[in-house]
C-alpha cells in the first residue's frame, strides 16, 4: 500500500510539473481598416498574406471614414491625423475603395471578407439614404455599419462640422436602416473625456441600445482609448459599467481591440485580470477581438495574439468563441449556412 501511495503521489507530481498543451488559436478580427487616414492601403494581396501567416480566418473590412488634410500652411505631409493640427473631412469614397478590394478576389477568398460601410458624415440625416443606395448598387456586398466615428479623442475636435454623437438624430435612422438590413453596427464612442474619471458620455450610447433592441451593437475599444488612458491611466468604472449593461441589453457587443488588451485584460506583468476574466465567462458570446489596423499589415497576427495570455485563462470554448467565432456569430444571417443560421437564430441576443 505504501508503495502505491508513493508512485500514485510521483504520478501527481509529474503531471503538476508538465507544460500544459498550447491551445492553436484560429482568429476573426473584427476590427480592422483597409485604408488610412490618407485613403492609402498595403494592398489586398499583403492582407492576405498577413491573415495566412496570422492564422486569421475572418477580418471585417471597413474604410476610414474621414480623410487627413494636408494642409497649405504644413510644409511636411502628416503621418498620421494627429501629425498636426489640420482638419480631416468625411470622405464617402473609402467604401468605393473596400468595395474594388473585395471584388477582385476570388469567392473562396471572399468568404473570408466582412466588408462595413462607413464613409458617411454621422451628423447628416441624409446619411441613411446615402448607406441605402450603397446597399442597392452591391446588393449582398455589405455586412455591417461602420465604424462609425463619433467621440473619438482629438480626432473629433479635428473633423468639419459638429461633434458627432451616437444618439443623434441621423444615427437613429441609420439604426432604423441597420435593423431594416439585418447589419450590425461598430461605432466608436468614448465613454468619457479625457480628464473626467465618471462615464461622461454613456447616455449617448446607452439611449440607442434601449431605443433600438434589434440592432446589434459592436462598442469599439469598450468605450476607452489610449488617449484616456495617457490622463488617467486606467478608467476604474469601466468594468462595472459594461457588467450593467451586458446584463440591460443584449444587443451589445465588445470589441476588446488593442486599447482594452493593456490596462484591462492584462496587468503590467502581462497577467490576466481574474475580473475581467469572470465578465467574459459571464457572457461568452458577446466579446470579439480587433486589430484595428489602418493600412498597414505587417505584424497582423501579433495584434491578435497578443491576447492568447488572456485567452489561456479562459475556458477553451469560450476562448475560441471569443477569438473567432462570436464576430461570425453577429453578422447578417443571409450570410451564414442554414446550419448556423438555426443555431444563430437560438441562441443570438435581441432577435
Amino acid at each position: 500500500m505504501y508503495r502505491l501511495r508513493t508512485s500514485l503521489a510521483a504520478l501527481l507530481l509529474l503531471a503538476a510539473t508538465l507544460p500544459v498543451e498550447a491551445r492553436d488559436y484560429h482568429y476573426s478580427d473584427a476590427h480592422l481598416h483597409y485604408v488610412d487616414f490618407f485613403q492609402e492601403s498595403d494592398g489586398m494581396k499583403s492582407l492576405l498574406q498577413a491573415m495566412d501567416k496570422g492564422r486569421i480566418d475572418h477580418v471585417m473590412i471597413s474604410g476610414i471614414p474621414v480623410a487627413k488634410k494636408w494642409h497649405e500652411d504644413e510644409p511636411k505631409r502628416p503621418r498620421y491625423y494627429a501629425g498636426d493640427d489640420a482638419a480631416a473631412y468625411w470622405y464617402s469614397a473609402t467604401d468605393v475603395l473596400v468595395a474594388a478590394a473585395v471584388k477582385q478576389l476570388s469567392d473562396a477568398q471572399r468568404q473570408r471578407f466582412h466588408p462595413f460601410l462607413s464613409g458617411f458624415n454621422p451628423n447628416d440625416k441624409n446619411a441613411d439614404a446615402h448607406i441605402r443606395r450603397m446597399l442597392e448598387l452591391d446588393p449582398g456586398l455589405w455586412q455591417g455599419i461602420g465604424e462609425v466615428f463619433t467621440r473619438h479623442d482629438d480626432l473629433t475636435a479635428l473633423i468639419d462640422g459638429d461633434t458627432p454623437r451616437a444618439n443623434n438624430e441621423a444615427m437613429g435612422r441609420i439604426y432604423h436602416l441597420a435593423a431594416e438590413y439585418d447589419l450590425p453596427v461598430l461605432l466608436h464612442s468614448n465613454i468619457t473625456s479625457k480628464r473626467e474619471r465618471n462615464p461622461l458620455y454613456l447616455q449617448e450610447v446607452e439611449e440607442p441600445l434601449r431605443n433600438h433592441p434589434h440592432v446589434r451593437f459592436i462598442w469599439a475599444h469598450a468605450g476607452s482609448s489610449m488617449e484616456i488612458h495617457r490622463h488617467q491611466t486606467k478608467m476604474d468604472f469601466l468594468l462595472s459599467t459594461l457588467d450593467r449593461l451586458l446584463g440591460s441589453y443584449p444587443n451589445l457587443y465588445i470589441d476588446l481591440s488593442w486599447s482594452v488588451l493593456e490596462p484591462y485584460l492584462l496587468d503590467a506583468d502581462g497577467k490576466p485580470d481574474r475580473r475581467w476574466l469572470t465578465l467574459v465567462e459571464r457572457y461568452p458570446e458577446r466579446f470579439m477581438l480587433g486589430s484595428d489596423v489602418v493600412g498597414r499589415f505587417d505584424g497582423l497576427g501579433d495584434y491578435l495574439s497578443a491576447y492568447d495570455p488572456f485567452l489561456d485563462a479562459l475556458p477553451e470554448a469560450v476562448a475560441r468563441k471569443v477569438a473567432r467565432d462570436n464576430f461570425l456569430a453577429v453578422l447578417p444571417m443571409k450570410h451564414r449556412s442554414a446550419k448556423e443560421q438555426a443555431q444563430v437564430q437560438a441562441d443570438r441576443p435581441g432577435r
